[in-house]
């Protein structure tokens, strides 16, 4: 525990679906839902206008829906959100080395390393500074907390959402945590907490008042000792700034129950395929293949094997998924589907090629058959690739019909919220595509609201394009971090999101 709040903790506000309000004018102000579109995806993030309703994340989108039927409905901007992200992660290694980030939105910084604060005044200048940074590079606002340990900073940032900053000076953590919720604490979860009503214990000082044997008795002793300084205000975890990962996966939750073997295997191999892309991304292999799949009545089922060595080769681990596949029984219909490996490596065993060579004609005849497939936007939990934006709160839009027909090709898809370019009407997103019509937005981050138009989904002159920077750049500077993650089509097996533009004039319907 240090003597002063020097570890600063930023969780940005409502992060997706702010960057999404940022990036279209017209949705200021108004309830935004981010997260998968289909009949099983779920909230991924809502703006704080949409939590009014009861919207939160993690609710099923069917009963965000119910609550909020007038909100705009937004499938995620992946690439967009990762490239605010490094901005706001530049931000934070400016004021130390030592920054820890836990996910795209949120990071611990120990302010005391990089030279920022050594006291209270400093600490507190340090995290002003930092929201007002947020704000000017990315338009966006960001909730700090700022105390001696990484426990109450990330409490401290709960208390200040949204928008605010809260200093924990060092000697009043009991007096803060003892009313507060056990839920409070790091590692108390619906089920531990219910398991401590049951004997008595709702806040964090009937925890302390309890003592260390008797949280032992109750959660065993790693737990409760754990659990028992927490209550206390103890915490000496150190910010680290690397996080060696100990596995790669991905998952996909389908709109409907996959009873077809053959489908079910065609979306193991292609959930094997972008399994490998993560782990060749991140520079690693691994020895042990996992396979996770959730049948239709919720019991989940996981299967590994060990390879002889670690490897990055799609083929090995799509034939090691697929063996595992046969060992399970999927008659009754699958709901999910995951692909893992975990023993990591920093190195490729060159032999286990040969290990797919006997599979090969089989993994080619899989792969010949992925063409006509949907692949859904992944482990961000069953986000579908052809959702529409619904409601009143954006006027226009295409409604709430299928997305796609089968007879319009992969390429031109619009998923709702993404960015279009029109070679007449300029820079847009996509507010719904259906019965081959894609209804297009068009404006940009800064400008007023725009107008609304629909073109026929095979129009020539309209394409998917990149997402816009939330400001401006700087004259001479450019607005997104040199290290820009990869576009749509970039980071995807599909193939190109939309053709370039050719001749002829915009079929603009009314």
């Amino acid at each position: 525990m240090r003597s002063a709040p020097t570890i600063l903790h930023l969780d940005m506000d409502a992060f997706f679906a702010a960057a999404e309000q940022a990036a279209k004018p017209s949705l200021r102000g108004k309830p935004v839902v981010v997260g998968g579109l289909g009949p099983r995806g779920v909230v991924s993030t809502a703006s704080y206008e949409a939590r009014r309703f009861g919207v939160h994340s993690a609710m099923p989108m069917a009963q965000a829906r119910r609550l909020a039927p007038n909100a705009a409905y937004l499938v995620p901007r992946f690439s967009l959100y990762r490239a605010v992200s490094e901005q706001v992660m530049e931000l934070l290694r400016r004021l130390s080395p030592l920054v820890e980030p836990l996910s795209l939105d949120e990071a611990f910084v120990d302010l005391e390393a990089g030279g920022s604060a050594d006291d209270t005044a400093s600490a507190l200048a340090a995290g002003e500074r930092l929201r007002a940074d947020i704000r000017a590079v990315t338009g966006l606002s960001g909730s700090v907390g700022l105390a001696g340990s990484k426990m109450l900073a990330k409490i401290g940032s709960e208390q200040a959402k949204p928008d605010g900053l809260v200093l924990i000076e060092p000697g009043t953590e009991r007096a803060l945590l003892g009313p507060m919720p056990v839920r409070t604490l790091p590692g108390v979860g619906p089920a531990t907490g219910d398991h401590l009503r049951r004997a008595g214990m709702t806040t964090v000082a009937e925890l302390a008042e309890a003592g260390e044997d008797e949280l032992v008795r109750l959660l065993g002793k790693s737990h409760g000792a754990s659990l028992y300084r927490m209550a206390l205000g103890l915490d000496d975890r150190a910010v680290v700034s690397e996080r060696d990962a100990k596995s790669v996966s991905v998952e996909d939750t389908f709109d409907v129950d996959l009873h077809d073997r053959v489908r079910v295997r065609t979306e193991v191999d292609r959930l094997a395929d972008r399994c490998v892309e993560r782990l060749r991304a991140a520079g690693r292999s691994g020895r042990t293949v996992v396979l996770k799949v959730r049948r239709y009545d919720f019991s989940t089922l996981t299967r590994s094997e060990t390879l002889r060595g670690p490897t990055d080769d799609p083929r090995v681990v799509r034939e090691a998924a697929g063996r595992l596949l046969e060992s399970v029984d999927t008659t009754g219909g699958v709901r999910l589907l995951g692909v893992g490996v975990t023993g990591l490596a920093d190195f490729t065993q060159e032999d286990l090629f040969a290990q797919a060579a006997a599979g090969e004609s089989a993994a080619a005849s899989h792969a010949s058959g992925d063409e006509g497939v949907r692949e859904p936007v992944a482990a961000e939990r069953g986000v579908g690739e052809g959702a529409v934006t619904s409601g009143a709160a954006v006027a226009g839009s295409a409604g709430d019909g299928p997305a796609q027909t089968p007879d319009v090709p992969a390429e031109r898809r619009f998923p709702a919220g993404h960015d279009v370019r029109h070679r007449e009407f300029g820079a847009g997103w996509v507010q719904g595509s259906g019965l081959r019509r894609v209804t297009v937005r068009f404006e940009e981050p800064g400008s007023a609201p725009g107008r609304v138009r629909t073109f026929w989904a095979d129009d020539p002159d309209l394409e998917l394009s990149e997402p816009l920077p939330l400001v401006p750049a700087v004259a001479g500077q450019s607005s997104w971090p040199a290290s820009r993650p990869k576009s749509r089509s970039e980071s995807r097996s599909e193939s190109e999101a939309g053709r370039s533009g050719g001749s002829g004039s915009g079929r603009a319907r009314p």
